[in-house]
């Protein structure tokens, strides 16, 4: 059983390979907790891939250009 899950802070973000025509870049939110993550999920499959943990505007505005985006749809 799974307790916890560690994600990268974004001070050790490295970034991971992105294809805009297989996956659409999104932040999933919890309803409960408020914790966001940014990642990519399949537009084929539905598949979310974890990137980094949104602890602040400075860690969303790294997750954008990094990757180029500018518009991130939510996910709750």
């Amino acid at each position: 059983m799974k307790l916890f899950s560690f994600k990268k802070p974004a001070s050790r973000f490295t970034p991971e390979p992105y294809d805009p025509e297989r996956q659409e870049p999104m932040i999933r939110s919890s309803i409960c907790t408020g914790e966001k993550v940014a990642g990519f999920r399949d537009k084929h499959s539905g598949h979310f891939t974890e990137i980094m943990l949104i602890r602040s505007d400075k860690d969303l505005e790294e997750f954008k250009r990094t990757y180029g985006v500018d518009d991130l749809r939510t996910e709750y």
